[in-house]
């Protein structure tokens, strides 16, 4: 099996895990790949599948593309950038902005210029890095803007913010590439389970630090994810004449103006002793106030 880099980690990784639970008598072997294409190394047999980005689906003879994920970039952009505090931007808004170079020349950076060209501009780089990290590090010495997919995401420069971009949203689409099977041919066990694997997906991110459409600050836990920290409980029983009359007070620190929620069953109780229980009391103390 051929990849690259940015899909090993975030699509390879957990893939072959799955496949090997599911045909532990199969071996992989896996080859990262750079720049060259490995399509050659499929359709001559020397991979039985290939990762690579296409735009129109199609591949040449003997080769078939499967569809897997459609991989969405995001736009990076330096913390204090002007546009830093907004969580969703036009493509167009980056027109003036100067660029730092993400990809090599190829379908990943077409996938840009397409989206740009769509939004009525060419984008100016002042920095060509072709790569995902090293870019980062250049928006966040303030050089440019960049664009990076979400599988590029995995490890987030401190010095950048990340963002949505639409009108357009560049995409690129990522196949697998098999050997077109022959008229009456079966397709292997072992590489449709593979394909199967692969066809699921990355995990969805657990973390907040995986989310890169959040904004630093911005948004709380829901409200059934609170935590609330009881600081003081005071009970206490007073006895009058009908009985025990329980006085309770609670002091709970909670977000400014969110009442803490309820214990499940729990009956209200309230912070004054009912009518009955005044009038009790004060015929225990003498009828005095």
């Amino acid at each position: 099996m051929r990849y690259f880099a940015t899909a090993g980690a975030a699509l390879v990784a957990p893939a072959v895990a799955r496949f090997r639970r599911e045909h532990p008598g199969v071996r992989v072997e896996l080859k990262l790949i750079d720049v060259e294409d490995p399509l050659p190394d499929v359709k001559e047999g020397r991979a039985d599948l290939a990762l690579v980005v296409r735009a129109d689906g199609t591949g040449p003879e003997g080769i078939r593309l499967v569809r897997l994920l459609d991989d969405p970039y995001r736009v990076v952009l330096p913390r204090g950038h002007r546009l830093a505090g907004r969580r969703l931007l036009e493509l167009a808004e980056l027109a003036d902005e100067p660029w730092v170079g993400s990809e090599w020349p190829g379908p990943c950076l077409d996938a840009q210029l397409d989206a740009c060209a769509a939004a009525g501009f060419r984008p100016s780089f002042a920095v060509q890095s072709e790569d995902y990290a090293t870019a980062q590090g250049f928006v966040a010495a303030g050089l440019g803007v960049s664009l990076v997919p979400l599988l590029g995401l995995g490890s987030r420069h401190p010095g950048v913010v990340v963002r949505k971009v639409r009108a357009p949203e560049p995409v690129r689409v990522l196949y697998a590439a098999v050997q077109e099977a022959g008229p009456g041919a079966a397709e292997r066990p072992a590489l449709r389970g593979l394909l199967d694997a692969l066809g699921r997906g990355p995990p969805r991110p657990v973390t907040a630090h995986a989310d890169p459409e959040r904004p630093a600050g911005v948004g709380a836990p829901s409200a059934g994810s609170r935590r609330w920290r009881v600081a003081r409980r005071d009970v206490s029983l007073r006895r009058t004449a009908n009985g025990p009359v329980g006085h309770r007070r609670a002091r709970a620190t909670t977000a400014p103006g969110v009442r803490p929620p309820a214990a499940p069953g729990a009956r209200h109780v309230s912070r004054e002793p009912s009518g009955a229980g005044r009038r009790a009391e004060r015929r225990t103390r003498g009828g005095r106030p």
